[in-house]
């Protein structure tokens, strides 16, 4: 094998991988976008949106039923979920997620937790009543909320956890942004930033960032995020 072949064959290798069942892959066109959409074009991360409707063995495409529990709504049947996950990820080289409220919330632990230990993840996006928990059960390896709240469907959810993933997979953003943001080791909120002009409507940058003291900037620097997480944390 050639140098070049090798070279190419390591950064292969090294893809960040991430596939996302949905009804509705028009909807992630905001991944194609920005930050996400440069590491994509870059080759730092992969996404591939599978409609898993195509493996629907009814006759119209059906992907749902009625719940046999009762109730308005429908829930996605097993059938088309299990045989699409079997197709594209036969040997379950993937950590498979599912996203629904009724789940453990995301916290950035865990998403750090995702992106460091895993090189592939799979993302179900469930929709109307739910998933037929057999696909679940069968298929999947952890279930995640994005917060205590319902929504439409799991595509925003999947959003969330792409892009917040996709900020640790190594070249996507600096090393430096990751250490200083909201939730980081320290587990405190980030500090107010400015920027140019000094006054804007009568609002000044505070003195001591632009007085040149890195040893002051910095004190204030946590004691600011000390404040803010106190005041939206209540401390904790």
């Amino acid at each position: 094998m050639t140098t070049n072949a090798v070279r190419r064959k390591n950064c292969q290798q090294t893809i960040f991988r991430i596939d996302i069942l949905t009804l509705f892959p028009q909807m992630f066109s905001a991944l194609e976008q920005s930050i996400i959409g440069r590491a994509r074009k870059a080759g730092k991360i992969e996404i591939n949106l599978v409609d898993f409707r195509k493996w629907s063995t009814d006759k119209h495409k059906r992907v749902d039923d009625a719940s046999f529990s009762g109730g308005a709504g429908l829930v996605l049947s097993a059938q088309p979920i299990v045989d699409c996950i079997e197709e594209i990820d036969p040997n379950h080289e993937s950590h498979r997620i599912f996203l629904t409220p009724a789940a453990p919330v995301l916290t950035q632990k865990r998403i750090k937790e995702l992106a460091v230990n895993h090189k592939r993840l799979t993302l179900l996006c469930g929709h109307y009543e739910g998933v037929d928990q057999r696909a679940i059960d069968l298929c999947f390896d952890e279930v995640i909320s994005i917060g205590d709240y319902v929504l439409t469907g799991g595509e925003i959810p999947a959003m969330v956890v792409v892009d917040a993933v996709a900020r640790y997979v190594e070249g996507v953003i600096s090393a430096e942004s990751l250490k200083n943001e909201s939730f980081s080791e320290s587990n405190l909120l980030e500090h107010p930033q400015y920027t140019r002009p000094r006054e804007f409507r009568g609002l000044h940058v505070p003195e001591v960032l632009v007085g040149g003291n890195h040893a002051e900037i910095e004190k204030w620097k946590k004691q600011a995020s000390l404040e803010i997480t106190k005041k939206h944390r209540g401390g904790k």
